[in-house]
């Protein structure tokens, strides 16, 4: 069976799942959007807040599409989550690169790029409430913590060859710990989160790196801050410290990898739906095959309904 199936069949579960606890009490946006591999948190990195829209004793579920916009790149994502009891979250996603700028590739170490070229990957997350709750410990200093993992397996098309030179693996996990504190009579909202990774790019790039580039996990901090504007508008900003495994591959920068970073605003119209815009700054991404290298900077969008 096709992947695509496989996440069509698991989003048709899902959905009947949760519509049949669709009354769920979570108060506006204090469970988070969808991250781009699915699980609940800002845009860049999962907080410990549990997604969708339950509480103790309740089932929920969410589903979401989100479109990333550089210079010369784009990435589009859609997944599901279901949140059980307020404890546990399940999600899963697929992210869509278009790399077509690698075709620069072609050529590279005897390997063919096909022109148009996009790249795939699947994300299966878990996550896990431990200690705290966000809202019910919201007048304390305890904050709220998850573990969680995020499994990845790459599609990388034409740039398989490519993989196979650089030595990097086609599937990962991600293993990480989210601490997220919730100031609610101030309305402030802060998350921490350590990572460990090996992964390329989130993944897209593949995983670890044979030598001269670098194979080993390494941990890697993530942190999030928002505030409430009102009880459904918040802004805010993240900022993601990222591996770079695969730089010592080639001269200079042309696979280095740098932090990602956004600033955003999330917009609850009703209790069901959010509306996430924001700015970001992914850094070098492939370098050697944009112009001057450039950094990317663009736009992200994402819609999320939760149950």
């Amino acid at each position: 069976m096709k992947k695509t199936t496989l996440l069509a069949s698991a989003m048709g579960l899902i959905l009947s799942t949760g519509l049949a606890q669709a009354d769920t009490n979570k108060l506006l946006l204090t469970g988070g959007v969808s991250t781009i591999a699915g699980s609940a948190g800002g845009g860049l990195t999962p907080w410990a807040v549990i997604g969708t829209n339950a509480t103790e004793g309740e089932i929920g579920v969410s589903a979401y599409a989100s479109r990333a916009k550089t210079q010369d790149y784009s990435l589009n994502g859609y997944g599901v989550a279901i949140g059980i009891h307020d404890r546990v979250e399940v999600s899963l996603a697929r992210q869509d690169l278009n790399a077509s700028p690698t075709f620069a590739l072609n050529g590279f170490a005897g390997q063919a790029v096909s022109p148009g070229e996009h790249i795939k990957m699947d994300v299966l997350g878990l996550k896990v409430k431990v200690a705290g709750d966000a809202v019910l410990n919201s007048d304390s200093w305890m904050p709220q913590i998850a573990v969680g993992l995020e499994h990845k397996r790459v599609d990388p098309g034409s740039l398989q060859g490519i993989f196979t030179v650089l030595g990097v693996k086609d599937s990962g996990t991600d293993f990480y710990v989210s601490a997220t504190k919730l100031f609610l009579g101030n309305g402030l909202l802060v998350n921490a989160t350590l990572r460990s990774t090996n992964a390329n790019q989130n993944g897209l790039l593949g995983f670890g790196s044979a030598m001269p580039g670098k194979n080993s996990r390494s941990l890697q901090p993530e942190f999030s801050v928002a505030y409430l504007l009102s009880k459904n508008v918040a802004i805010g900003a993240e900022y993601r410290f990222k591996p770079n495994n695969l730089q010592p591959h080639l001269s200079g920068s042309a696979l280095a990898e740098d932090d990602w970073k956004d600033i955003f605003i999330a917009w609850a119209p009703t209790k069901n739906v959010s509306i996430t815009a924001a700015y970001v700054d992914l850094g070098r991404i492939v370098s050697a095959v944009t112009p001057n290298q450039r950094k990317q900077t663009g736009y992200y969008l994402s819609t999320q309904l939760a149950f």
